[in-house]
């Protein structure tokens, strides 16, 4: 363990949750308050501990305790296999409690060189820890590394595992989306791992890498599952189809959706990325009459939108900024933040916090004419996003995970 500064936190200290990718309500918005507003390798780093192996998921936060999932390689390569593991980390000093093997894969897929064996962040809900590594696994742990139970999800996919689980009740709904034609949403029971209902996605489908969100809109419960040429809402009870929109040539989607102002933000994905607003009201296919405002410049391929009051703030891969109206769509300014971006922000303190692929945080204010406030320099490549709990930053570089926090 590599120590930078020993932590010893009050009694008073709020217990901070951030249980799954994006935090409490998947949207990136944090309540914590006390943060700081930059770091570097030497300032406001209360502590730095090395992450075995490699892997993109990002870091959750319950109990007293970080979790992530890694992959370790055999001694001579993936040739001899993978270890897909899930560790946990104590949140007060930053110490490796739990390093557990759930899966080990012979023959692993072929990857996108920007992912890894283990990006889908895990899901903590009380005493259970959900990890799920796309087609190789998913699994459910006790807080002490017990596994409960195990499955494995068949389906292709092109560029290996993306998209997070979604927990909803006693359910947890994973996209399962392939280029092999077997492109599916499925709900898990958190019990048993059994399968609850599967739906499969209309034909053609392909490869798409988002995470489901749980909404409720016009009155209902929804599902909104972004995938290839199209995003549809689903009944969590039944995985029947509430509503569909479709967009053109939209495809490898990896942004998960953003619900408020009474619209749902989509991205279309590649070839020609697009951020469309819709309205969640609807019944059947509601491409032409639920579409309050489409977005072509600027979209992104890869972070996630997020929605702040009345203003939706968006990066995209190339680094330019954009904020726009979020129930029009007008745009109220772009600004090229510098660097490639993968991560989605988070609103926390009353700043917004973007990570670029090459280690630098930019914090913004959250408004509709552009103020740059500071910018933030890590050792390491940075493609998960960030936790927000314990007023503190959670991160996790190519090789480290780092608690930033006012000493």
């Amino acid at each position: 363990m590599l120590w930078v500064a020993a932590l010893t936190l009050s009694s008073s200290a709020a217990a901070g949750q951030w249980p799954e990718f994006r935090g409490p309500s998947g949207q990136g918005l944090a309540s914590e308050t006390g943060l700081p507003l930059e770091w570097s390798e030497s300032r406001n780093v209360l502590w730095k501990s090395p992450v075995p192996g490699r892997g993109w998921s990002s870091p959750s936060i319950s109990g007293g305790r970080v979790w992530l999932t890694t992959s370790i390689e055999g001694s001579e390569g993936r040739q001899r296999g993978l270890s897909l593991r899930a560790l946990a980390f104590d949140v007060a000093t930053g110490r490796e409690v739990v390093n557990t093997e759930v899966f080990r894969v012979d023959r692993p897929e072929e990857l996108n060189a920007k992912n890894s064996y283990a990006s889908p962040t895990p899901i903590v809900d009380g005493d259970r820890v959900y990890v799920h590594f796309g087609a190789q696994g998913t699994a459910a742990l006790t807080t002490t590394g017990e596994i409960v139970w195990k499955t494995r999800l068949d389906y292709q996919s092109q560029h290996g595992n993306g998209g997070s689980p979604a927990l909803h009740g006693d359910l947890l709904i994973i996209n399962c989306d392939g280029n092999g034609g077997d492109a599916y949403v499925v709900a898990l029971d958190v019990k048993s791992g059994k399968t609850r209902w599967k739906t499969p996605r209309r034909q053609p489908a392909d490869q798409a890498y988002t995470t489901p969100l749980v909404i409720n809109g016009g009155g209902r419960d929804q599902v909104v599952s972004v995938g290839a040429y199209r995003a549809v809402a689903y009944d969590p009870a039944n995985g029947r189809e509430i509503w569909r929109v479709a967009y053109d040539d939209g495809f490898s989607n990896v942004p998960r959706p953003v619900f408020g102002q009474g619209l749902v933000f989509i991205a279309t994905g590649f070839q020609q990325p697009a951020l469309i607003a819709v309205r969640p009201d609807g019944t059947g296919d509601v491409t032409r009459s639920h579409v309050a405002w489409t977005l072509r410049r600027g979209a992104p391929y890869t972070p996630s939108p997020i929605l702040v009051g009345e203003q939706l703030f968006i990066v995209n891969d190339a680094g330019i900024a954009t904020c726009v109206d979020a129930r029009t769509g007008t745009i109220h300014w772009q600004q090229r933040l510098g660097g490639n971006y993968s991560a989605s922000p988070v609103h926390a303190d009353g700043r917004i916090y973007f990570q670029s692929e090459e280690g630098v945080t930019t914090a913004i204010e959250p408004a509709t004419t552009f103020k740059r406030l500071a910018t933030s320099q890590l050792d390491g490549a940075m493609l998960a996003s960030m936790a927000v709990a314990e007023r503190s930053f959670f991160i996790r570089t190519q090789s480290h995970l780092y608690r930033i926090g006012v000493k």
